[in-house]
């Protein structure tokens, strides 16, 4: 899964539109819907914003699994 179809995903389990959960990061609503689009990609700062609204890990927000060291 892509990390804009993660914002997607996320934001539609929790039954929010695109402004409240820009509203709840504190950015703004076009910008979070390019992010959604796949259009642009975030900053950290907005990263961050994105986990603590959603109340995730930054791990969790961009799909990231830890692999085994072999």
């Amino acid at each position: 899964m892509t990390f804009s179809e993660h914002l997607l995903q996320l934001r539609k389990e929790r039954g929010l539109t695109q402004p409240e959960v820009a509203a709840g990061a504190g950015i703004s609503w076009r910008g979070y819907q390019n992010y959604e689009l796949n259009l642009r990609e975030p900053k950290l700062s907005v990263l961050v914003a994105l986990a603590d609204f959603y109340d995730i890990s930054l791990d969790e927000l961009v799909c990231r699994e830890r692999k085994e060291k072999p």
